[in-house]
């Protein structure tokens, strides 16, 4: 049978035709070579190429079941009329990748752009998970600036142990506490492992991941219901499947990323983070999509936004419930129609199903007002991300009210200060280290350039001294970051960092620190000649390694309240091949 004439002409605005379109010796090579799997000519001819950018991995065990929700994304694009190619970027799981993900945030999103940009791609569909595959990919695609969905992998059952519900993360942080008090055996640990991640998908508490997942759908880069449907819900690949289908009708549109991620859709998600009580690690990463994309978007936006927003989800770690009660009682369309009847949200905002963030949402279901709160009777009150100033952290700070003690809020008291996290682990336990529960714990050198990649530090374990006294909480400070699935009075990515020469490297043990959050303030309270002569005997570290993406990155990083990016990839690219020689 004669070959089907190529119809490169009818849809002159794709990509794809500049390639696969052509009739002459390139054309022939990028057809020829594409069809030795068996793809037939007619899919040749100016149909959308739809890229699926998949970061499956064993080494990622957040992400293991991608392959099958790649299938789904393939069958709803086959479905209509486009033709879909999978391939594979950087994985990033934050459960075994050392020193950190965070330092292969960036790289990944470079991987992710320039595979997008440099092939014959019409649009792509970005399957996210665990921590900072969902960023570093929504990064990478925003600088290309295509039709683009995002299909995140769906949280893990909830983790049974012993007739209680646990969570990932949340549970292993007072499960080692416990360990660490003696109140628990090694193998009443070790079964634990077992019972808390029992299935396919990423952390069940409203760790990053979820919170991540939360951020897509809220950002309006996800279809309705991506947040919260469990890995192995059926209709997970339901979504999957949509998002196929509906990639491909976005390109016939030209319903571009930069469409989608903009100003209020970037303030609809800070206010659906406080709703749900979302990770602190969703300001970093907001603040760096939003770079790539070309929004402005700064940490104060995240104080300002966060007032008068209360937590609505009663889920761990800020609450007792899991991402499974949270799916089952309506999920984030219920916890954005709180927000839109209580003008918390820009109901105009557009996303990828074409409709508006307030068209998807206005009659979402509660089916359970012990794990969704309504508005007026919430879970927590006046519980956004709040941003500190002053002396100790002077291009600011963050704290997640949600998550802390109350009567630590404001808080005075005496410095017990780690050098870097190799200090920490040998001192925390030492049983003649001078602490009490009134001090406050400091850690220095965890930033972006400090460890190097800013880890998931800051939430540092109590001393087992004060464990054993019942002790569950101290005001802890530090330049790092820690994971969404933690909970304490932890303040949380100190600019400038320690490494950067910020004041929190000058702070000595003894010192006299003051927070308050209902006003903002962070402060150490000693002279300012006393830190000049301070500042005089600092030295900058040198960097961790002379060479490679570890170099590259340090020598380029940003600070946390500028997305820790890498300064010169802050602003979108857009499609075009910079250099298209055939």
């Amino acid at each position: 049978m004669k070959p089907k004439k190529l119809r490169s002409s009818k849809q002159p605005t794709l990509r794809s035709v500049k390639w696969f379109g052509r009739q002459d010796i390139y054309g022939f090579i990028y057809r020829s070579w594409v069809k030795n799997r068996g793809v037939p000519h007619d899919q040749f001819d100016g149909r959308p190429v739809i890229g699926i950018c998949n970061t499956y991995s064993e080494l990622t065990p957040c992400n293991t079941h991608f392959r099958t929700i790649a299938e789904h994304v393939k069958a709803g694009i086959l479905e209509a009329g486009g033709f879909p190619l999978e391939f594979p970027v950087m994985s990033l799981g934050e459960t075994l990748m050392r020193p950190t993900a965070m330092l292969y945030r960036n790289l990944a999103s470079m991987d992710v752009e320039e595979s997008i940009r440099a092939n014959p791609l019409d649009g792509v569909v970005l399957l996210v998970g665990c921590d900072k595959t969902t960023p570093a990919l929504l990064m990478g695609a925003a600088s290309v600036d295509l039709p683009t969905v995002a299909v995140s992998g769906g949280p893990m059952l909830s983790g049974k142990y012993r007739g209680t519900d646990i969570g990932s993360g949340t549970n292993v942080w007072s499960m080692s506490e416990d360990l660490r008090a003696g109140k628990i055996t090694p193998d009443e640990f070790h079964e634990a492992e077992s019972c808390m991640h029992r299935s396919h998908g990423h952390c069940m508490t409203m760790g990053t991941a979820s919170t991540m997942a939360s951020m897509v759908e809220a950002l309006g880069v996800g279809m309705p219901g991506n947040a919260a449907i469990p890995a192995v819900d059926a209709r997970r690949y339901v979504l999957a499947r949509m998002a196929g289908r509906r990639v491909v009708e976005m390109v016939r549109e030209d319903l571009r990323l930069s469409k989608i991620l903009t100003k209020k859709s970037f303030e609809n998600a800070i206010r659906a983070n406080a709703a749900i009580g979302g990770s602190t690690n969703a300001v970093i990463h907001l603040i760096a999509i939003a770079g790539r994309i070309g929004v402005e978007l700064s940490i104060d936006d995240w104080d300002r936004l966060g007032r008068g927003v209360h937590t609505l989800l009663d889920l761990m770690p800020s609450g007792k419930y899991l991402m499974e009660d949270f799916y089952y009682a309506g999920g984030l369309p219920a916890v954005l129609r709180e927000l839109g009847r209580n003008n918390k949200l820009h109901k105009d905002a557009l996303t990828v199903n074409g409709k508006s963030i307030w068209e998807n949402n206005k009659r979402a279901p509660c089916w359970n007002r012990d794990v969704i709160h309504s508005f007026d009777k919430p879970f927590k009150k006046n519980t956004g991300i709040a941003v500190l100033r002053g002396n100790l952290c002077p291009g600011g700070a963050i704290i997640k009210p949600s998550a802390a003690t109350p009567k630590l809020m404001k808080h005075k008291g005496r410095a017990v200060v780690f050098e870097n996290i190799e200090d920490l682990h040998k001192r925390v336990d030492d049983p003649k280290l001078d602490i009490d529960e009134r001090c406050i714990m400091v850690l220095k050198n965890c930033g972006p350039k400090g460890y190097p990649g800013m880890a998931e530090v800051g939430n540092m374990p109590l001393p087992s001294k004060l464990l054993k006294k019942g002790i569950t909480d101290m005001v802890r400070i530090s330049d790092a970051r820690m994971s969404g699935t933690a909970y304490g009075t932890v303040v949380l990515h100190a600019v400038p960092e320690a490494a950067a020469g910020g004041t929190l490297a000058l702070v000595q043990n003894g010192d006299i620190i003051e927070l308050d959050v209902a006003k903002r303030r962070l402060e150490l309270l000693i002279s300012e000649d006393e830190l000049a002569r301070r500042r005089k005997k600092w030295k900058a570290p040198k960097p961790p390694l002379e060479r490679g993406y570890w170099k590259l990155y340090f020598d380029h990083v940003l600070q946390a309240d500028q997305g820790a990016d890498l300064d010169f990839l802050v602003g979108k690219s857009g499609p075009l091949v910079p250099r298209d020689n055939h």
